[in-house]
């Protein structure tokens, strides 16, 4: 039922966040004077691993401008670093071993030729000659780290989403990162701006108030967090699930199939929401906004060590946002509230918590415009409101994040982590459906309540480790995981007839559940039990100088039950001990370049049933990827070039033949296949000094090779055959660098309607930014998206009798940020 009051789950996260609040607040003026008359011991924990990768990590923590040549210390590996240390302490003990010293040289350092020992000195040293310093190029942007906040770039070349820190060009398919940097510079607030800024990815309006991921063809409705993978879009009716992005530092993603990460699920590929984490050092940032349609928000984002060695670490956030729209009537209320904490439990074991909580207020248009049953465009202004004056929405979302990681020695790890999220979603809204006749009668008002309650609740634990046998050096990964999604659904529905949709009457009665079904509505209750366990594996070796084998396999365990307990009806799916091969070969062609191949199997199930009333076989694919990595300029910039083909049987298509045999209607069989394939292009990084770009090409087709109805047909109706993205910006030079300008664009071929028989026109939407960092505490920015004004459609389930959305018009967002210094 829909309800305005706070829930109890409110109240509790509110009283977690004030109290993280209130301890960065009195322990942070102590703690900072303590840091300074220490500032030359803090604590670190840097696994063993090559020399330029644990410098580099190094100089992060350190808070030291240094950057590593790579070719100079090629082949040189660090044994890490654990403990409390001094700066120059630090580098005694990661060069020990090396033959290499560090020399302070103005604001960085040097490397230098190790002193001899003692006992190999002469009575007087002679001076250093000057060739024997080898200097490591001085620049903070190089630093390799998974982690994208403050790093200025839009490039990250390490990922989580492979369990562990691997770089992208290690990992033989498509993979992208969105980080911090650019969803700042960019303005983007939830999952669907961000998918639709990533390569090959498209985020469409589903027939819900919520979005559906879509990649290479596919829906992807298991996200993970921290790299735990849970259902995220599991309801009784329709794609209600959102996201917004204020708690994340980075989004990950992957392309193609990814049966090994997470079991059954779709062969479009992985989303991996990275979470913010406790900050070693005491920031605040207050931000404010406003822009278009009375869009207003501030945002506080916090963070200090708690104790004095910085082992206890916590982060708190909070936004505040409000808006009206484009659409008349229609407004939107968020408030998002976040508290980390992040502690050392000792040199080797770290422990991570965090709670999340919100909480969205809407007067929505739910399902969008019709079309005429031509497919054709009705024509209708883009401020047009379908609704009632009555329409209301709220989504509340409470999550748990825990995570323990141990390091049993340099070469092997244990992570263990967990997420836990209650959502409830619930909303009475008028909508209106049917077909358009040309003086605008023949569609229904038709009146919604929605009342959507769910739990999911995932876990994951791993083992990574190294070691040396056969003159190989083995990388291993031995892991499982478990999710649940437990649901509690209820909705209702009316039909009225004699709505005109160039006369829609916003004025009607008041509905609700019990009203609608007063008035002999139809309701429908409905409960999800989805659990789903596997085990997981994979190998990688050295096989030669340059060629890396992979090889791996999961083990899935899959259970659905679907109930209508007022009609005594249910329904079970059922997968037991389906094994999912993975095998890969990455072949380094220089410092810089990799090639790579891999291939991987799929399985779906699906909860048709065939004419003995049998669940149907899941579905089956396999999943063929080839290309090119390049990680060049010391790192900055990641590129890759990707080939993919997608083939699966066994897809569910009526079974004419049996007629209706199945409760009054046509049962199925697995006798479908579909094929996607394309080719994929993408740059990211520092391209130029001073350029950061971001760009992906994507050519996609998708077909139906064998089905009853569709044969020969595209597949997916909201993949466009051909899809761009780019975004840059550049920070002037000389006198002008407190200026940077921002610019890019999105343009993709045309689309199909959900009947396939019209097209959804394709389209270009060109976005500007003009920053200006006014002096080292304040930044001013001005975005403006849509700068033409494009008149365009967006990717949605489009269908003749509605769910056709407009792109929102020309607006504008200016943002101050005041980050003091403390």
């Amino acid at each position: 039922m829909f309800t305005s009051s706070p829930s109890r789950s409110l109240r509790a996260s509110a009283i977690a966040i004030e109290l993280a609040c209130g301890a960065l607040l009195s322990a942070g003026p102590a703690l900072h004077a303590h840091a300074q008359a220490q500032a030359q011991a803090r604590q670190y924990s840097i696994a063993a691993g090559p020399l330029a990768d644990a410098l580099n990590r190094y100089a992060q923590l350190a808070g030291v401008a240094i950057a590593v040549d790579a070719a100079k210390v090629q082949g040189l590996r660090s044994q890490g670093l654990s403990g409390s240390y001094g700066v120059e302490q630090g580098f005694e003990v990661l060069l020990r071993g090396t033959g290499y010293a560090a020399g302070k040289s103005g604001a960085g350092y040097l490397l230098i030729a190790a002193p001899a020992p003692a006992s190999a000195r002469p009575a007087v040293a002679p001076p250093v000659p000057a060739q024997t310093m080898h200097e490591i190029k001085v620049s903070a942007q190089t630093v390799r780290s998974a982690s994208t906040e403050g790093s200025n770039s839009y490039n990250s070349s390490l990922v989580t989403l492979g369990k562990g820190e691997l770089a992208r060009k290690e990992i033989p398919q498509s993979v992208s990162v969105l980080t911090r940097e650019q969803m700042d510079d960019q303005g983007l607030a939830d999952l669907m701006d961000a998918a639709n800024n990533i390569t090959g990815v498209v985020g469409v309006k589903g027939v819900g108030q919520g979005m559906i991921i879509n990649a290479r063809g596919f829906q992807i409705d298991s996200w993970q967090y921290d790299g735990v993978p849970i259902p995220r879009n599991t309801y009784a009716l329709g794609n209600w699930g959102t996201e917004g992005l204020v708690y994340f530092d980075r989004v990950e993603v992957l392309r193609g199939a990814a049966g090994l990460l997470q079991g059954t699920g779709s062969p479009g590929g992985v989303v991996n929401l990275v979470r913010k984490r406790g900050q070693a050092e005491r920031t605040v940032a207050l931000s404010a906004r406003a822009g278009s349609w009375d869009h207003a928000g501030v945002q506080l984002d916090a963070g200090s060590p708690l104790n004095a060695d910085g082992t206890l670490r916590a982060r708190v956030l909070a936004d505040v946002d409000n808006s009206h729209s484009f659409i008349d009537q229609v407004w939107e209320k968020n408030r998002a509230l976040y508290a980390a904490l992040d502690y050392d439990i000792s040199r080797d074991t770290s422990l991570g918590l965090a709670v999340s909580r919100t909480d969205n207020r809407t007067r929505p248009m739910v399902r969008g415009l019709p079309r005429y049953p031509d497919g054709g465009d009705i024509g209708l202004p883009r401020s047009t409101y379908v609704g009632a004056h009555w329409n209301r929405a709220e989504i509340a979302q409470t999550t748990v994040y825990a995570d323990l990681s141990h390091r049993f020695s340099a070469n092997w790890t244990l992570r263990a982590a967990a997420v836990h999220m209650d959502e409830n979603n619930s909303s009475v809204h008028q909508r209106m459906h049917g077909k358009v006749a040309a003086n605008g009668s023949g569609v229904d008002f038709a009146d919604w309540s929605t009342d959507f309650n769910s739990a999911k609740l995932g876990a994951d634990i791993y083992l990574n480790g190294r070691f040396d046998a056969l003159s190989l050096r083995h990388d291993v990964m031995l892991g499982a995981n478990y999710s649940k999604y437990t649901s509690d659904d209820r909705f209702a529905r009316t039909f009225n007839p004699g709505g005109n949709i160039f006369n829609i009457d916003h004025d009607r009665p008041w509905m609700d559940f019990d009203t609608i079904v007063a008035r002999g509505g139809r309701a429908t209750y409905a409960n999800y039990d989805v659990r789903q366990k596997g085990v997981y594996g994979s190998w990688r070796a050295r096989v030669g100088d340059a060629l890396t084998a992979i090889a791996g396999a999961r083990a899935s365990w899959y259970d659905e039950l679907y109930r209508q307990p007022r009609l005594n009806q249910q329904s079970t799916v059922t997968a037991s001990g389906k094994v999912t091969p993975y095998a890969g070969l990455v072949y380094a062609l220089n410092p810089q370049w990799s090639a790579y191949g891999s291939y991987t199997d799929v399985f779906e199930t699906q909860s048709g049933r065939n004419v003995a009333g049998q669940a149907l076989e899941p579905i089956i694919g396999s999943n063929m990827e080839a290309g090119i990595k390049g990680e060049l300029m010391d790192g900055k910039v990641n590129t890759s070039l990707a080939l993919f083909r997608y083939d699966h049987k066994n897809r569910s298509v009526a079974d004419y033949a049996a007629g209706f045999a199945c409760d009054g209607w046509y049962c199925y069989k697995a006798s479908g296949k579909v094929r996607s394939q394309g080719v994929e292009a993408e740059a990211s990084g520092e391209v130029l000094p001073g350029l950061q770009l971001s760009a992906g090409y994507t050519w996609n087709t998708t077909k139906f090779l064998q089905d009853a109805d569709n044969q020969g047909k595209t597949f997916s109706q909201w993949t466009p055959k051909h899809l761009l993205r780019v975004w840059s910006r550049y920070q002037l030079p000389g006198d002008w660098n407190k200026l940077s300008v921002g610019a890019g664009f999105s343009a993709q071929s045309h689309s199909i309607g959900y009947e396939r028989t019209y097209k959804i026109a394709g389209f270009k939407v060109w976005n500007a930014r003009l920053a200006w960092q006014l002096n080292p505490e304040v930044s001013l920015a001005l975005n403006v998206n849509n700068l033409f004004d494009k008149r365009y459609y967006i990717p949605a389930f489009n269908q003749t009798d509605g769910n056709n959305d407009y792109g929102t018009p020309r607006s504008v967002m200016f943002t101050v940020k005041y980050t003091p210094a403390l």
